[in-house]
């Protein structure tokens, strides 16, 4: 095993944190690519394949709460699902016209203006719009965490290894 091999995945790994945060890359598919990266690099093995596997089923976990959180507190402030998806519609569009913060900026305006056409009460949109927030955030921090999780599992295979 090269230990330049894993300070390269090491280093991958901590731009799939990076991609958690900023919107525009895979943050957990990355980090999980680099760990079967060196699985492959590195000659495979139970304990390879098997940390490949972990970290997979992390990041799974950690992708499936960034999907249900933020639609669960939506619904929970009393939004239809449509809300949300203007909300990601919304996010797309902004990041495009004002890069990576246009992001958060287009997705929170989209929300906003959804349920103020859909209730036609400022307080009432506002209301579901921080819930929204909430939930992404949640989606965010859960992420962070699967991210480190993946680092620490891979970080253990690479000891036994």
């Amino acid at each position: 095993m090269s230990p330049w091999l894993e300070v390269a995945v090491a280093l991958v790994m901590v731009v799939g944190l990076v991609g958690v945060v900023v919107p525009v890359l895979p943050g957990l598919l990355i980090s999980w690519l680099a760990v079967v990266a060196w699985a492959v690099l590195d000659g495979g093995g139970v304990v390879r394949w098997s940390a490949v596997v972990v970290v997979g089923l992390t990041a799974a976990a950690g992708y499936l709460v960034a999907v249900v959180a933020p639609g669960r507190r939506t619904a929970d402030a009393g939004a239809p699902d449509w809300v949300l998806l203007v909300g990601v519609v919304g996010m797309v569009a902004g990041f495009f016209v004002l890069p990576v913060v246009g992001a958060v900026v287009g997705g929170v305006l989209a929300v906003w203006l959804a349920e103020l056409t859909r209730t036609r009460d400022p307080r009432a949109a506002w209301v579901v719009t921080v819930e929204t927030v909430k939930g992404f955030g949640i989606a965010v921090l859960v992420q962070l965490a699967a991210g480190l999780l993946m680092i620490g599992e891979w970080l253990a295979a690479v000891v036994v290894t």
